[in-house]
């Protein structure tokens, strides 16, 4: 899946939790986000930042829906899982073996497979531990840093109905 294909199948309390984040965190991105997503839209920002919030975050979504909003998309939703999810993504690099910096973001390479039984075990703990809705979006995300996605992954997120987007 590309990122507006998951922003149009994802709960919409995934991505107010995520705009919510960055207004509280980071309201400089959220700002920019608003920003560049009126100007591929041919807005002014202030058009957008006049709505009201509810309003404001349903605009963003339908705009994060749309091809052309692709990379700030996929940008926007690694910078929330990098800044404010980063317990959640160790715990997958953790339970995959894949070398990081403690905070999830990784430091080596990235593996051309992944372990279909470790993927199994890191799932099951990750749903326990974490919301599942955000262990979706991550996954769908983490799946995005390979072309063509990883097969145990692509598998896993098909087959696996604690996985569905929606």
């Amino acid at each position: 899946m590309k990122s507006y294909e998951i922003y149009s199948a994802i709960d919409p309390s995934v991505v107010h939790a995520m705009l919510d984040w960055f207004r509280d965190n980071d309201r400089n991105v959220y700002k920019t986000a608003v920003a560049t997503l009126a100007q591929s839209r041919k807005l002014r920002p202030v058009f957008i930042q006049k709505k009201a919030l509810p309003e404001q975050y349903a605009w963003i979504l339908k705009t994060l829906q749309t091809k052309s909003a692709e990379a700030i998309g996929e940008h926007l939703m690694q910078a929330w899982l990098m800044a404010g999810n980063q317990e959640l993504l160790a715990a997958f690099c953790d339970a995959m073996g894949i070398e990081h910096d403690g905070k999830g973001s990784v430091t080596g390479e990235l593996p051309e497979e992944l372990d279909a039984a470790k993927l199994d075990a890191a799932v099951d703990s990750l749903m326990e531990r974490f919301d599942p809705k955000i262990v979706t979006v991550y996954l769908q995300f983490f799946n995005l840093q390979n072309s063509g996605g990883w097969g145990a992954l692509s598998s896993k997120l098909e087959s696996d109905e604690r996985l569905k987007l929606a």
